[in-house]
C-alpha cells in the first residue's frame, strides 16, 4: 500500500499549518502560498489541498485582507486516517472493502473477502491513533535513526533496497 502524492502532500500541508498556529486552533490564519513556501509544494497544488481540507472541516478558510487558513480544530483532535480521506476518500484497502464496489473476479468464491473488513479497520485504525500533533513533535535522534532504531530479530535478513549498499542491522531509506 502506498499513499498518493496528493495525500502525503496533504499530511505535509497539514503539518505545516499545525506548526504555524502551535496548539492553539483558533490562532491568525496563514496565506496558503506561505504553505506552499514552508513545505516545497507546488502553490497549486497547495491551493487544491487547502480547498479539499476545508471542504472536509479539517481547515478554515477565510477571505479578505486578514484571510488564510487555519486548523478548524486542535491538531490532537486531527489525525492522518482524517486528512487521508479528506483527499483519497474512504479507506479501503481492497475492492471488495468499498461500499457499492463489485469489480473483483475472485467475487462469490473468495474465502478472504469477509476478513478484508477487518484488516482494513485495522490498517484505518492505526492511522488514526496518529494524530496531527504528534506529527510535528520532532524525534529524538537514537542509534543513528530519527526516532530510534528498527527492532528486527533477525536483522541480517532485513533486505535492503538498494544492493549497492551495505547492510547495517536496519532498514535503509
Amino acid at each position: 500500500m502506498r499513499l498518493s502524492n496528493l495525500a502525503d502532500y496533504a499530511v505535509v500541508l497539514m503539518s505545516a499549518a499545525a506548526r504555524q498556529c502551535g496548539s492553539h486552533y483558533g490562532s491568525g490564519p496563514i496565506h496558503a502560498g506561505m504553505l506552499a513556501e514552508q513545505t516545497g509544494i507546488p502553490g497549486p497544488t497547495a491551493q487544491k489541498l487547502v480547498s479539499q481540507l476545508a471542504r472536509a472541516g479539517l481547515l478554515v478558510a477565510s477571505r479578505g485582507s486578514g484571510g488564510g487558513v487555519r486548523l478548524a480544530r486542535p491538531a490532537a483532535a486531527i489525525n492522518v486516517a482524517d486528512i487521508i480521506e479528506a483527499v483519497e476518500g474512504p479507506i479501503a484497502l481492497t475492492s471488495c472493502v468499498a461500499e457499492g464496489r463489485h469489480d473483483c473476479s475472485l467475487e462469490g468464491s473468495c474465502k478472504v473477502q469477509p476478513h478484508w473488513g477487518v484488516v482494513n479497520g485495522a490498517v484505518r485504525g492505526a492511522l488514526a491513533e496518529i494524530s496531527l500533533a504528534s506529527l510535528v513533535k520532532p524525534l529524538p535522534l537514537a542509534g543513528g535513526v530519527w526516532g530510534g532504531p528498527v527492532a528486527a530479530t533477525n536483522p541480517t535478513n532485513i533486505p535492503s533496497p538498494n544492493p549497492s549498499r551495505k547492510r547495517e542491522g536496519r532498514i535503509e531509506a
